[in-house]
């Protein structure tokens, strides 16, 4: 029996009643990682029905830096389910078991930072086919909340996340499919939604296993987070940041966090990006950064090491 912490409840594991505001959102995001193979990526599906379309992310970090990717806008007509542009979630068991498959088209990016310029990159990159099939096993709590209808946040009004044991195969082109088994973090949120709605974050989700995962969290000035040991979540109360980046550019390549729990621990973050592709949103002439890393974590210098991904988005000029 999975523990939910907050107001969340096991029905909203599937899709909501579709909200009148222009930008209503909901998205369902699942990340996997495979230590042993040193590969991983997510998934993401954002339902903008009341915009006629759903936005649609897939990302494999292959052991050698390059990465498998494809960004798509399918029409979709309403918020029945995720199911577009390849991409499909099915709710198992809600908030136990859920499977995340796509078959469709990747570009093959041997330097993912080539996603800087998305038309670039598509038309000078080959072409592969991917099927994934993955199914995610909740080990931690359901952590969250439902705000009320009148809340005036414009990014993630409903949300909750739970860490996740992962196990499925990947195939790419006609290849002979191969297994990944690992952990990873889901996170899913309904309501109005701008990327341009939060000046910056950065978003820090790594496992060491099923019995241990954390998500850290910094944004515009406030720091948070949770780790999660067995069924027990702890709140973190504080974050101090340092984040090494790539030259004169804001890719970043490797992040040191200090971080203090609630419950009087403190805890050290080393992290090495070993995979990472620039992505970017645009509205009414904003342009938003979102530079995704596939993460390997070393816990208080060396008592464990696990993966993850960290995000990182900040507007731009």
């Amino acid at each position: 029996m999975v523990t939910i912490i907050g107001n969340v409840k096991a029905e909203d594991d599937y899709c909501h009643p579709l909200g009148p505001e222009e930008n209503f959102n909901e998205s369902v995001y699942f990340n996997f990682f495979d230590r042993t193979k040193q590969m991983g990526g997510f998934v993401r599906i954002g339902n903008r029905a009341n915009e006629g379309h759903a936005e649609m992310t897939v990302i494999v970090y292959l052991p050698d830096g390059s990465a498998l990717f494809n960004y798509k806008r399918p029409q979709i007509a309403n918020n029945d389910g995720w199911d577009a542009g390849g991409l499909k979630i099915d709710v198992i068991k809600p908030m136990e078991e859920v499977v995340t498959s796509y078959n469709g088209s990747v570009v093959y990016l041997k330097d993912p930072t080539e996603m800087r310029e998305p038309s670039v990159a598509f038309k000078e990159n080959p072409h592969r086919k991917l099927k994934l099939s993955i199914t995610h096993y909740g080990v931690g709590p359901v952590y969250g909340h439902v705000a009320d209808e009148k809340s005036e946040n414009n990014f993630a009004r409903a949300h909750y996340e739970q860490h996740m044991r992962i196990a499925g195969t990947i195939q790419i082109d006609d290849e002979t499919p191969f297994e990944i088994a690992g952990n990873g973090l889901r996170d899913h949120s309904w309501g109005p939604r701008y990327w341009q709605a939060t000046p910056s974050y950065r978003w820090i989700t790594g496992n060491y296993g099923d019995d241990l995962g954390m998500v850290i969290s910094v944004s515009a000035g406030r720091s948070g987070g949770v780790f999660h040991k067995g069924q027990e979540l702890i709140q973190i109360t504080n974050v101090e940041l340092e984040t090494e980046y790539e030259g004169n550019t804001n890719y970043h390549k490797a992040l040191k966090a200090k971080v203090t729990l609630a419950n009087g621990d403190v805890h050290t973050v080393e992290g090495t990006v070993k995979g990472f592709l620039p992505m970017r949103n645009r509205r009414a002439g904003q342009f938003t950064h979102i530079g995704e890393g596939m993460t390997e974590y070393v816990l208080d210098g060396g008592a464990r090491v696990g993966y993850g991904l960290s995000e990182y988005l900040d507007q731009t000029e």
